[in-house]
């Protein structure tokens, strides 16, 4: 008589691919950002990031000083370790920068960092940059003339990849990840502009926002999506937190003992990188601007 192998209790766990068990093994991705990186030893591979703030309190800037200064590995690594300021790890790094758009042109985009910083860090996000022009599924359905949001001329032109697919924003946004996303620094810019626009239903982004986080651990990237505080809803506004694998805030500040305003970044949430920041450092980030570096941190302060 046959006799049968005997059955397990549990089911037996899926296969898992050789991403998600890089990332299951502590790799970590550098944000490049000068002090943020030693005093954290850099970011999860596969997280998706949440940089939130108020007007130009430096979300956007830590995004591309961040994907510029990783790129540096590739164009200048004597400079990139610089801005490593000796921080050493078991570290992957994105291959390229996707920058999904909803708004906004590839010429648009580029002419803002020309201008805002040295010449490095134009050309070297020249080099690397996929560039997603999602402003016909952004405007598709608007009151904005088409020839606006047109790819080939117009106010709006300037993608180097295949037009998006003018269904909805969200889907346009799904696809250019799919496409994009292994592998590469991802940065989506905005949620701001999906939570202002009507007809975006909140449950659909945050849906999508949490598909995001399941997906990236296959990556081995990063994913930056921006977000100006104060504009979506407060409930939506928490579950977005809630959706992220961690949530930078940035805001401004003024003391009385000051005569100026500073520029300060929170770890609101991001367990796998506050359990590395020691507790006497777990305040407030002062940081800056400069043409010449980008964003860094200064200092440090106590909440």
């Amino acid at each position: 008589m046959a006799i049968e192998a005997p059955k397990p209790w549990f089911p037996l766990p899926a296969p898992v691919s050789p991403e998600t068990e890089a990332a299951r093994r502590g790799e970590r991705i550098p944000t490049g950002v000068p002090d943020f990186d030693h005093m954290t030893g850099g970011l999860p591979s596969g997280s998706v990031v949440l940089l939130t703030g108020e007007p130009g309190a430096g979300h956007p800037e830590f995004a591309l000083t961040s994907a510029v200064h990783l790129m540096l590995r590739y164009e200048d690594p004597e400079l990139h370790r610089y801005y490593l300021g000796g921080t050493s790890g078991k570290f992957v790094y994105p291959s390229n920068v996707a920058y999904l758009s909803l708004s906004r042109s590839r010429e648009q985009v580029l002419r803002e960092v020309e201008g805002s910083f040295e010449p490095t860090y134009h050309r070297v996000l020249i080099s690397h940059l996929r560039f997603h022009d999602l402003s016909p599924a952004y405007f598709g359905d608007s009151v904005v003339p088409a020839s606006w949001a047109a790819l080939s001329s117009g106010l709006l032109a300037g993608s180097t990849g295949e037009p998006a697919d003018p269904t909805t924003p969200l889907k346009a946004i799904a696809a250019a990840l799919e496409s994009d996303g292994p592998s590469n620094l991802v940065l989506l810019d905005s949620l701001t502009d999906l939570v202002v626009r009507k007809g975006t239903d909140p449950d659909d982004l945050a849906m999508l926002v949490k598909g995001l986080r399941r997906r990236a651990k296959e990556w081995r990237g990063i994913v930056y999506l921006l977000l100006t505080k104060g504009v979506a809803a407060p409930t939506l506004e928490q579950t977005l937190y809630d959706s992220v694998d961690g949530v930078l805030s940035f805001s401004w500040t003024a003391g009385v003992n000051r005569s100026h305003r500073q520029r300060q970044m929170v770890i609101e949430r991001f367990m796998p990188v506050l359990a590395h920041v020691p507790y006497e450092h777990q305040g407030r980030f002062v940081i800056r601007v400069s043409a010449l570096n980008g964003l860094v941190t200064t200092q440090y302060e106590r909440v």
